[in-house]
């Protein structure tokens, strides 16, 4: 296939191994989590930008996915003993699922009506999973210790859980990558500029937004199946923190929607913006304020984002990188 020659999806899949490889080399576990953080937020922003960069519909509620999934596996890990890599296949399976039923309704809505729903959505979700029994209600579930025995201790699980997180990354790039590049995504982008015309040209709207929807959910719950069981524990609060998934509109709107590269430049450096902040005794309380005001500049001044400033600037970046 012709995409498969692109250079600028092998530059960005080198990248990403080189660079989650150093700490493995190094031997370096503090590393290594920094970079499972780094790598869930790049899953997180490119999964959002394959719904909101190419479709243009911005879904604030997107997170629901990530609890969805990671509920939905950490029950079959605990309830079946099942293994993490078809609990986490089988979660996000369900979640697409889902997705695509929510997604017949919902996105015959435009605009802020759209916006405003996937909220809805999430809190629906997370009162939803408050009150389930069999999801440990408002407490949440956790693993006894002795379920990483299978995995060969608590810090093999660790590390695979890492190895996990860099194929779900490399996966959500190619398939941003090749829905970018296909005729398919083609007719995604005639939506996201104006839908009306598209439907002239011959692009089915409904039809079309549902795929997106649901591929666009399958990735975030393949994360959450991930993090929830290396954390071990998961409960409501932070399944379905609508803070996460607002941060992750930052990251798109940062690095610049619509690409393919974009999402992962927003995400890395929002998430060393965000470890700054956090762990400074000054702006701790203040990140998420921060957050807010560089989404505002974004808009105001840079919309293409990053990525999308460089390429409409310099011919070379916009040869090279997608």
């Amino acid at each position: 296939m012709k995409a498969l020659q692109n250079v600028s999806l092998w530059g960005l899949l080198v990248v990403i191994v080189a660079a989650t490889a150093i700490p493995i080399l190094l031997d370096a576990p503090a590393m290594r989590e920094e970079y499972f953080s780094m790598l869930m937020v790049i899953v997180l922003a490119s999964s959002i930008n394959i719904i909101v960069g190419y479709t243009g519909y911005v879904s604030f509620g997107h997170i629901v996915f990530f609890g969805l999934g990671g509920y939905v596996a950490f029950w079959l890990m605990q309830t079946f003993a099942m293994h993490l890599a078809p609990a986490a296949v089988i979660g996000g399976l369900f979640t697409s699922l889902v997705a695509m039923l929510i997604g017949m309704p919902v996105l015959r809505l435009r605009g802020a009506y759209f916006a405003l729903a996937t909220i809805g959505i999430n809190e629906a979700m997370r009162t939803f999973v408050t009150n389930f029994d069999p999801f440990g209600g408002s407490v949440g579930m956790f693993f006894n210790f002795s379920v990483y025995d299978a995995y060969g201790g608590a810090k093999a699980a660790g590390q695979l859980a890492y190895y996990a997180m860099i194929a779900v990354a490399l996966a959500v790039v190619v398939t941003s990558f090749f829905i970018k590049k296909s005729k398919f995504g083609l007719g995604l982008m005639a939506i996201r500029e104006d839908q009306d015309t598209a439907m002239v040209l011959g692009v089915n709207p409904s039809r079309a937004k549902v795929i997106t929807y649901t591929v666009s959910a399958f990735f975030p719950a393949l994360a959450g199946a991930i993090f929830f069981f290396k954390n071990g524990i998961i409960e409501p609060g932070a399944a379905f923190d609508l803070h996460r998934s607002i941060e992750s509109l930052v990251m798109v709107m940062l690095g610049g929607y619509g690409t393919v590269a974009g999402p992962i430049v927003g995400a890395v450096l929002y998430d060393r913006l965000r470890t700054f902040l956090i762990t400074s005794e000054t702006f701790s309380s203040l990140h998420l304020f921060i957050a807010g005001a560089l989404l505002l500049v974004i808009v105001l001044f840079v919309t293409a984002g990053i990525v999308g400033w460089l390429r409409n600037r310099f011919t070379l970046v916009r040869r090279y990188v997608e």
